[in-house]
């Protein structure tokens, strides 16, 4: 277990974005790509990493970092693809959770501040600011596993771009497997469509330390 986690930490860049979050689940805090035309879809294998502080009874303080490999695209496709893509955000969420049985649901409310980057001739300009509501429910369900406990999950996720409406969804699957006691680990995949440019499928590894 020792190993697997020491491998994950040396092979996840050091991206680091804060939020706070309220009452959220083990969830990965995932990037966006640039948007573009065309059709069909690419697979994007992705590594993170999320560290969860408990500030107060319901409010945790999350740092987290992630990767998404390089991408290797046709011309025809999504101009940017092959490019790098920079972009800062600010998020807050806040998740309502409760049970039915032995199921975990959650909603999650997110808003977002983006600041895309705008260049002219070659030259860069200040950042173009715009608002970003993102909702997310999800399923959890807990099962013992040699005396651990795996939570498998599944999500549904809708995102709302200011001045353009519905733009993204995204359907979420994977599993929470513990490694220490404040350790886990997560492998999962996601599916992404966005209106005007190819569907994205995203092969997911993550890591998700708790201080407490």
């Amino acid at each position: 277990m020792q190993r697997l986690t020491k491998f994950a930490l040396r092979h996840v860049p050091s991206l680091v974005i804060c939020l706070l979050s309220f009452c959220g689940l083990c969830f990965a805090q995932e990037v966006d790509v640039p948007s573009g035309r065309g059709s069909g879809s690419v697979v994007a294998p992705t590594g993170w990493a999320e560290l969860i502080a408990p500030v107060q009874k319901r409010v945790d303080l999350k740092l987290y970092g992630f990767y998404i490999g390089e991408v290797e695209a046709p011309s025809a496709q999504v101009r940017g693809f092959t490019q790098r893509y920079y972009e800062q955000q600010f998020r807050i969420d806040g998740t309502v959770m409760f049970s039915v049985h032995k199921f975990e649901v959650s909603e999650r409310n997110m808003y977002v501040r983006r600041f895309l980057p705008t260049y002219f001739l070659g030259s860069s300009l200040p950042a173009k600011e715009i608002n970003r509501y993102r909702n997310r429910i999800a399923v959890a369900h807990p099962l013992a596993v040699k005396g651990r406990i795996w939570k498998p999950f599944v999500s549904y996720e809708a995102f709302y771009d200011q001045g353009s409406g519905w733009t993204k969804n995204r359907v979420w699957a994977g599993v929470t497997v513990p490694l220490e006691k404040h350790v886990s680990f997560q492998p999962s995949y996601m599916w992404e469509g966005t209106q005007g440019i190819k569907d994205l499928n995203y092969l997911m590894f993550g890591l998700i330390f708790r201080t407490k």
